[in-house]
């Protein structure tokens, strides 16, 4: 009899293991999937170019597996979205199963058709599982743009803002050609692009209808992410060489921007132009340059001025100004709190050029002039100005009546009324790259009269010259 017993307890236990095997999977209607959203939305895109990955978490929240009979695109083949589910492309797979309390991912891509016009796209993907149908939508806002492939512009053009620029494979104006850009036009690089500039550039932007040159991200969370664009050279030793995401060669010149926002590149804005006297290669009025990787405005040898500019957010400086040259800074803000690893000054100075081939060093000595007047330079570094001069031959540069940061000693002809070592007390230099100043900043009227007579308003238009002085940097405080 216990012998019996023994053997019916074990043949039942035997019988409810057996049983658990067979239905592993919870069946009750009432035991749903959960979503991470119930819709996956795509910002804006380019139409014809793709769009970046979005994802979706499939969730399982109960205490048994489930089974999911079949995931699908409700437009099936005609549907301009793509799926990946759980490492598997398709847009329709079956017999899916998720652990008990455990998930899985889905991969959204898609591309959107040319069209003369904007458009929205719409799609599900349908869940099937314990006889239930549950969905989540799928929405994309689509805008049409203006193509240049690896293009030349060879005679005068004028871009005009009525669709997006996109720009892929660079652009080169060639020798004696201008390209003119009007006020709200908005260029996007695809990574890899910049534009060449052998003729002239003429930006005519506006203070409420700036011209943007930027990557072809345009998810908010890509707005302050550099490297998005700007191409570069493999030199045959292995070597990179950089351009600048907008790059002006040697040549180059009457090249002028005003109200232009130029960010997320590699390098923003490079000047190789050898100096021509008394032609600027290149002007800046009213310019932002931030969110690079290397640097924001890179001048070789070049003769650039700029009035009421930001340089702001690199990974190396804000302004090289490197080999020579003729540079002229009024009333602009240098203003680098990079979040990542920064080891370079926000503002450089050399005026020689060093090559180091075969063990053996030649120096190109170049002559430099650099003026900033009522300027702020400063950073979350130590030193954010860096001098790599040859003294004895064409070094002249002049600081005055600006706030920096700098452990070089100030007690000479090179700098004139300076605030040293003071926070300018942005508004908010971290998150917001708001440059304006704060109600208790050292920077407040300490301008020289003469330098904001000759540039009267700031770069919000605000006047300079209705208190007791011009404040410093690109933007006067008005309580």
């Amino acid at each position: 009899m216990r012998m019996f017993v023994v053997i019916s307890f074990f043949v039942s236990m035997l019988v409810i293991i057996t049983s658990c095997e067979r239905n592993p999977y919870t069946t009750s209607p009432s035991d749903k999937l959960t979503f991470s959203t119930d819709t996956v939305q795509f910002d804006t895109i380019f139409t014809s170019i793709g769009s970046t990955t979005q994802y979706l978490t499939v969730i399982n929240p109960h205490n048994k597996a489930i089974k999911i009979d079949e995931i699908v695109l409700a437009k099936g083949d005609a549907s301009v979205f793509r799926l990946n589910i759980d490492g598997r492309p398709g847009n329709q797979v079956s017999d899916v199963e998720i652990a008990a309390e455990d998930s899985l991912f889905i991969f959204v891509e898609l591309t959107i058709n040319p069209s003369e016009n904007d458009m929205v796209e719409q799609d599900s993907i349908v869940f099937v599982s314990n006889g239930n149908a549950q969905d989540v939508d799928l929405v994309a806002f689509g805008q049409n743009v203006f193509l240049v492939n690896g293009a030349y512009v060879s005679n005068d053009t004028t871009w005009t803002p009525e669709r997006p620029i996109l720009i892929y494979n660079s652009v080169l104006v060639e020798d004696d050609v201008t390209l003119q850009i009007e006020a709200g036009t908005q260029l996007h690089f695809h990574y890899g692009s910049s534009m060449l500039v052998n003729g002239t550039l003429k930006v005519h932007g506006e203070k409420d209808n700036m011209v943007v040159f930027q990557g072809d991200r345009l998810e908010s969370a890509y707005d302050d992410i550099p490297g998005q664009w700007g191409a570069w050279i493999t030199l045959e030793g292995g070597g990179i060489y950089l351009l600048g995401g907008l790059h002006f060669l040697p040549g180059s010149k009457y090249n002028e921007m005003r109200y232009a926002e130029v960010k997320n590149s590699i390098i923003g804005i490079r000047a190789d132009t050898v100096v021509t006297p008394g032609i600027p290669t290149l002007t800046l009025d009213n310019c932002i340059v931030q969110h690079m990787n290397v640097a924001g405005l890179y001048g070789a040898g070049a003769h650039i001025t700029a009035e009421n500019s930001v340089f702001s957010d690199c990974g190396q400086y804000t302004a090289a100004l490197l080999y020579g040259g003729l540079y002229d800074f009024r009333h602009c803000t240098f203003a680098n709190y990079y979040s990542g690893s920064r080891q370079s000054s926000s503002l450089a100075l050399n005026n020689y050029l060093a090559y180091d081939e075969e063990g053996n060093t030649v120096l190109d000595i170049r002559p430099i002039d650099a003026y900033f007047g009522n300027c702020i330079i400063y950073g979350n570094l130590s030193e954010e100005i860096m001098l790599d001069l040859d003294t004895e031959y064409g070094a002249e540069y002049l600081f005055e009546n600006s706030l920096i940061k700098t452990g070089e000693d100030i007690n000479n002809d090179h700098f004139v009324n300076v605030i040293n070592n003071q926070a300018p007390k942005f508004i908010d230099p971290y998150e917001t790259y708001d440059f304006r100043l704060d109600s208790l900043s050292p920077a407040i009227d300490a301008g020289k009269i003469e330098i904001g007579q000759q540039v009267p308003t700031d770069f919000d238009g605000n006047s300079r010259l209705t208190d007791e002085g011009p404040d410093l940097g690109a933007f006067e405080r008005i309580d």
